[in-house]
């Protein structure tokens, strides 16, 4: 038998016992890594839950306002009082909330493509689609480019399977590198556009800061009072190829400053004298504001939460119909 009290033997010995000591450590060092970042990812679970918490209070409160808001004055809602993009601060425990309304109907609503209120009988309204290629058009797109666009928009939401010409239905997206099927029911968020047909990242891009998809198929409802001239695109969609983006800012910077008070009146203007609406464009043109955007920034402790809220204050009182939420601003 070997002797152990050789100083060879008691050399390896030794060597044995710090190699243990080092895997010994380095699993330990592993371990209090491991456990370390658990409790920050525990402890950034719970600030953005708090942040949640006080997002979904911010709203509320934003809800509210806008009831007092709409019920001030009945018959129509402008700009006063600065109430439409402010940054309004609210100080919470450990950091600040910062709450935004703005008129959340100024926009182009996606789902007006289509008409109907059952999601089995949804048909295209080629007015809609008229004013989805004119925003498109207004906004730089190639008049080719944006009527296939909205034609597949419409194809996109409308029941059938059967494509409009220069359309895109099922068998559009089955030839794709990877394959899907078109939705045929309303888009929830804008960010579907993505998905339809000749929309291509550049056209999507431009046309983001225009676009919604409101829980309803009506027109468009542009509030004239509210609607800003640089917004004037939103305008001219309304008349396309009839009424420029020139024409439709001067319209709105030459606004009174207690806004317009009839929509009859409004479309006698002088400066609309010679246009010829179609009954249903003619009451797309509102004085009121249906729906509101609300976005609300919580910063607590380094931890920041956005939500983003539609709010529906056609009927009193003023309802939230959905958020969404996200990380930085």
């Amino acid at each position: 038998m070997p002797d152990a009290g050789k100083p060879g033997e008691r050399g390896a010995a030794l060597l044995t016992v710090l190699l243990l000591v080092a895997v010994m450590a380095v699993v330990a060092s592993t371990a209090l890594e491991r456990v370390a970042l658990a409790t920050r990812m525990t402890g950034n679970g719970g600030a953005v839950d708090q942040g949640r918490a006080f997002a979904d209070a911010g709203t509320e409160m934003a809800r509210l306002r806008i009831n007092d808001l709409v019920e001030s004055n009945p018959a129509k809602i402008t700009l006063a009082g600065g109430w439409m993009g402010t940054p309004q601060a609210i100080p919470v425990p450990g950091g600040i909330a910062t709450a935004q309304v703005t008129d959340g109907g100024n926009c182009f609503n996606l789902n007006s493509v289509v008409s109907g209120k059952s999601e089995a009988v949804l048909k295209v309204r080629p007015i809609g689609v008229a004013q989805f290629q004119g925003l498109l058009e207004a906004l730089g797109v190639d008049a080719r480019q944006a009527a296939a666009a909205a034609s597949s928009l419409a194809d996109w939401i409308d029941s059938d399977s059967a494509p409009q010409p220069g359309g895109a239905e099922d068998e559009t997206y089955a030839a794709m590198d990877r394959p899907y099927r078109a939705a045929n029911r309303m888009m929830i968020d804008p960010s579907e556009l993505r998905a339809v047909a000749g929309i291509t990242p550049a056209i999507y891009d431009l046309a983001k800061p225009w676009i919604c998809a409101l829980p309803v198929t009506d027109l468009s409802p542009i509030n004239i009072n509210t609607l800003l001239p640089e917004q004037a695109p939103l305008f001219a969609m309304l008349l396309p190829g009839e009424l420029s983006v020139g024409q439709a800012r001067q319209l709105l910077a030459q606004r009174p400053a207690d806004g317009y008070g009839s929509v009859p009146g409004f479309w006698k203007l002088p400066s609309l004298v010679g246009l010829s609406p179609a009954a249903e464009v003619a009451e797309q043109v509102k004085l009121r504001t249906g729906f509101f955007g609300v976005t609300v920034s919580v910063d607590v402790g380094g931890t920041q939460v956005v939500e983003r809220a539609l709010i529906d204050a056609r009927q009193s009182p003023a309802q939230l119909v959905r958020r969404s939420w996200g990380a930085g601003a």
